[in-house]
């Protein structure tokens, strides 16, 4: 299988082997194809959702259809819109997602489509059904990712690299139809389980939230609370909590000015920093017991990382990258490294129990997420781009504010507090240091973090299960399109016309379509 095809684009091609069925030809998709061309930036997309629709990389889903789920708008479609029967492809993404592909319906008339993506709009007699599920299947056999380049730090295949340089195997029309036709036959079931199980998946997010939304606001361990009664109430935890922060500012003062061989001045204990309070104004009621905190109330350190920039070669320390941290968990094999000195590293190295929370990110929903460091082995340091938080008393404490983070008044504090700078979301330090945390006796948080981390075991296992039948229907899927696009789906008919007879006639239709385009401007000069 070569046909003007280089071995290089044949090597990691899933069809590398097969034999070409007969009647079949082996194309670019140039050949088959009226128009390959890429969407456009928005720019900016309308803050009430009016404009027209604008499809995104994240709108093609991974089983290769349009999920219309979160769309946002634009003003208008620069005259670059989809119609019934165009193929989208992702042609700017992660390394992982570039060559996702859909078939656009009725439904999507008139979308935009972003610059990120590309509209493949085929000649007739040419399935576009057919050319979308293979152009999906190389996608899932590896190989659109062996194809890509580095765009702006991203993966890309362009428009012209689609067109002229992927290979595309091409049946008769009416063979294309036939295959069509049986792949929904088999698909079809396979499509209701993935739903299914997308809905199952769904539910367990819910379920996780419902389960942290009546952590934090005591309704979990309310009849808990009324068998035992606290022999420290919130308030009086807090209390303690701001004594203790304070002797151990004073202690730390005490010993610089030893350490500098000088008497402590008169009423240097005034110059103590006191924490930030929690605005509890707009705050909601909180069990008897309880009491509202913040951040900064409760940390004896709140700071940024190391702003150097990190290598993926494995020399110095490891460096956490922002996608080590998410909601209620940190990855500590997430890591690049940099390479610098001990003296240097120290301050930055994450221990046991530290909080670690995103200060920027691509998506809100990632942003001012906290994930506590467990299991921590060897000297590993934090990036500018997360913040450390020492709590006063860490262990339990800090996998309370980790849950309270996730969810309720803490998590709507970090929401209303987002700043957009270059197309990146942030928050800064001192907005994490306000966040407001609903603090429970101690002995309350104690039952709450043993309840929760059981319930998220649960729902770790459950999800797991459903990832492994995710993972099942992929691969059958798989076997589907990879037997559809070597001739073994359907059988041939050897009354079928050739596909070599259909290029033909595209070409001379092409041809005719340029000359009549010709004479007509002829006809203009004259008139003119």
């Amino acid at each position: 299988m070569s046909d003007g095809f280089s071995e290089a684009q044949f090597q990691q091609h899933p069809m590398k082997d097969i034999r070409l069925p007969s009647g079949w030809a082996l194309v670019a998709l140039s050949a088959i194809a009226d128009d390959v061309s890429p969407g456009f930036a928005s720019g900016q997309h309308t803050s009430d959702g009016s404009g027209v629709p604008h499809l995104r990389p994240m709108n093609v889903d991974r089983e290769g259809y349009i999920d219309l789920q979160v769309v946002k708008s634009v003003a208008s479609t620069n005259g670059v819109e989809l119609r019934e029967g165009d193929v989208l492809f992702n042609n700017t993404n992660s390394a992982e997602l570039v060559g996702k592909t859909a078939l656009v319906s009725a439904r999507q008339n008139g979308f935009a489509f972003s610059n990120h993506m590309t509209r493949v709009r085929l000649e007739p007699r040419i399935s576009a059904n057919f050319i979308a599920r293979q152009l999906h299947f190389l996608w899932m056999s590896g190989y659109m990712r062996h194809r890509c380049t580095n765009h702006v730090n991203q993966a890309s295949i362009s428009s012209k690299t689609l067109a002229d340089t992927v290979p595309i195997l091409l049946p008769p029309d009416r063979e294309q139809v036939r295959i069509v036709e049986k792949l929904e036959e088999l698909l079809s079931d396979l499509d209701a389980g993935v739903a299914e199980l997308k809905a199952a998946q769904r539910k367990l997010a819910q379920y996780r939230q419902s389960l942290l939304k009546a952590a934090v606001e005591g309704a979990l361990t309310a009849e808990w609370r009324r068998q035992n009664p606290p022999a420290e109430t919130g308030a009086q935890l807090l209390e303690r909590l701001l004594r203790e922060r304070r002797q151990r500012w004073e202690a730390k003062q005490l010993a610089r000015f030893q350490e500098q061989g000088k008497t402590p001045p008169k009423g240097w204990q005034d110059k103590y920093p006191e924490p930030v309070q929690p605005d509890t104004g707009r705050l909601p009621n909180l069990p008897e017991g309880w009491a509202w905190a913040s951040v900064d109330q409760l940390a004896t350190m709140v700071r940024n990382g190391l702003s150097q920039k990190p290598s993926p070669e494995p020399v110095g320390f490891p460096i956490l990258r922002i996608n080590a941290v998410r909601s209620m968990s940190v990855d500590l094999e997430e890591v690049r490294y940099l390479n610098i000195d001990q003296e240097t590293a120290a301050d930055y190295v994450v221990d046991e129990g530290d909080l670690l929370a995103t200060r920027y990110n691509g998506s809100v929903d990632l942003l001012g997420v906290f994930g506590m460091v467990r299991g921590v082995t060897k000297q590993t340091l934090h990036p500018d781009k997360l913040i450390r938080i020492k709590l006063a008393l860490g262990g339990t404490l800090a996998e309370w504010v980790e849950i309270c983070a996730a969810v309720g008044a803490s998590r709507l504090h970090v929401i209303s507090r987002v700043r957009t700078t270059a197309g990146q979301t942030g928050i800064s330090g001192e907005d994490i240091k306000k966040m407001p945390i609903p603090l429970a006796p101690l002995e309350e948080q104690t039952v709450i973090v043993a309840a929760i981390a059981a319930g998220l075991r649960e729902i770790r296992n459950q999800a797991c299960a459903v990832d492994t039948s995710m993972k099942q229907s992929a691969a059958q899927c798989k076997n589907i399109l990879k037997a559809a696009f070597s001739g073994q789906l359907v059988p041939q008919d050897p009354n079928d016309e050739p596909a070599s007879a259909l290029l033909a006639r595209i070409r001379a239709e092409r041809a005719a379509r340029v000359g009549d385009t010709k004479r007509r401007g002829r006809r203009a000069e004259v008139e003119l």
